[in-house]
C-alpha cells in the first residue's frame, strides 16, 4: 500500500480507500461481511475509511463503526460527511451552525469515537453564510471533536470564496475537497479543480472511480440483476449510454494485452493522475474488495496512457452534476 499527503497538511492517507455509499447499511446489511470486508481492506494497508451521516441514514455510521472499532484508532482515518435532511426537521440538514454542531455529535455517537479524522461538508450550502459554516469547523478542530474539515462536490468559485474568508477571518482552512473523477468524466477535475488545489495545498480524494462499476465492464451486455444501476434508476439515466458503453468495450483490448481487468486499470490510472491523495473505493464482497486492490500492482506507463486517452478524451461537455 503507497501513502500520500493530503495536500498540505501531514495527514498520509492510503492511495486507496473503501468507502460505504450505496453498500454498508443498504444493500449490504449482513455484518458478517461487512466485517470481512473492512477486516480485509484494513489488512491489506487501506487507512481511509469514508462515510456520511445521509449514507443508509446514519446506518452506514453504524456498520463501519462497529467494525472499526476492533482496529486501533491512531492507525484509521475516519471521515464523515453533512449537508442532505437527515429527518423532516426543517433544521436538521445543510451547513448551519446549528445543524454542524447537532450533527457531529451524531456522528461520534453511531460511529463510536470520540474524533472524526476528516468532516465533509457534503454539499454547498446556499441558505447559509460560508463564514456561519466555516467558524463552526473551526471551533470543531478547536474542541477536537474533528481534526481537519474539507469540502465535497463544491465548484472552484464556491472553493476560492471558502479560502479567502479563512484567511481575511483566521478561521482554520479546508485541506481537501471530495470530487468524483474517473475517465468518463474528467474536464471540470483535471481543467479547473486540480489547479486550485494545487495553488492552495488541498488534498483531492476523489470517488466513484468506477462510475458505479460501468468502468469494470459488468454492463457490456445489459444490466445485471441486483447492481447498482439496477437498484438507481437516475444513475442508469446518467451513466448507462451507448457511447459511454462503446469507449468501455475498447479499453478491453488494452487490458487483457497486459492480462488486468477493466476495473484495476481504470483504478490504476486514477492513482496516476497528478494530486490525487486517496481513490475512494465500494465494494459488496470481499472479492471486489480484492479486484480493486490488484490496481496497486499495475504500472501505467506512458504508452498505456496515451492509448487510454485516445479512447476517454477530456470533454467539457461531459460534467457529472449529482
Amino acid at each position: 500500500m503507497e501513502y500520500r499527503t493530503l495536500g498540505q497538511c501531514g495527514l498520509k492517507v492510503s492511495v486507496l480507500g473503501i468507502g460505504g455509499w450505496n453498500t454498508f447499511g443498504s444493500c449490504v446489511t449482513d455484518m458478517k461481511i461487512i466485517n470481512n470486508i473492512l477486516t480485509t481492506a484494513f489488512e491489506a494497508g487501506i487507512n481511509y475509511f469514508d462515510i456520511a451521516d445521509a449514507y443508509a441514514c446514519g446506518k452506514a455510521e453504524v456498520a463501519m463503526g462497529k467494525v472499526l472499532g476492533d482496529f486501533p484508532r491512531n492507525e484509521l482515518v475516519i471521515t464523515s460527511k453533512l449537508f442532505f435532511p437527515m429527518s423532516d426537521d426543517v433544521n436538521d440538514r445543510g451547513l448551519s451552525r446549528k445543524h454542524i454542531m447537532e450533527s457531529i455529535e451524531k456522528s461520534l455517537k453511531r460511529i463510536g469515537t470520540e474524533y472524526i479524522d476528516i468532516y465533509y461538508c457534503h454539499r454547498y450550502d446556499n441558505n447559509t453564510p460560508l463564514e456561519e459554516t466555516a467558524r463552526a469547523m473551526d471551533d470543531l478542530v478547536r474542541q477536537g471533536k474533528i481534526l481537519y474539515w474539507g469540502t465535497s462536490q463544491w465548484t472552484v468559485q464556491q472553493i476560492k470564496k471558502l479560502l479567502k474568508i479563512c484567511d481575511a477571518k483566521n478561521i482554520y482552512k479546508p485541506q481537501v475537497e471530495h470530487p468524483q473523477y474517473n475517465l468518463l468524466f474528467r474536464a471540470f477535475f483535471e481543467s479547473e479543480l486540480r489547479p486550485i488545489a494545487k495553488d492552495n495545498g488541498l488534498g483531492l480524494v476523489v470517488w466513484s472511480p468506477l462510475a458505479s462499476g460501468l468502468l469494470t465492464g459488468k454492463y457490456d451486455d445489459g444490466i445485471p440483476e441486483n447492481s447498482r444501476l439496477s437498484r438507481i434508476n437516475w444513475l442508469e439515466d446518467i451513466l448507462y449510454i451507448e457511447d459511454n458503453l462503446n469507449r468501455i468495450r475498447k479499453m478491453k483490448m488494452i487490458t487483457d494485452s497486459i492480462r488486468v481487468s477493466r476495473g484495476e486499470m481504470s483504478l490504476a490510472w486514477i492513482m496516476s493522475q497528478p494530486g490525487v491523495s486517496c481513490v475512494v473505493t465500494g465494494a459488496s464482497n470481499v472479492k471486489q474488495l480484492k479486484k480493486n486492490l490488484g490496481a496497486l500492482e499495475i504500472d501505467v506507463t506512458q504508452e498505456i496512457s496515451n492509448k487510454i486517452n485516445d479512447i476517454f478524451p477530456v470533454n467539457p461537455e461531459r460534467v457529472m452534476t449529482w
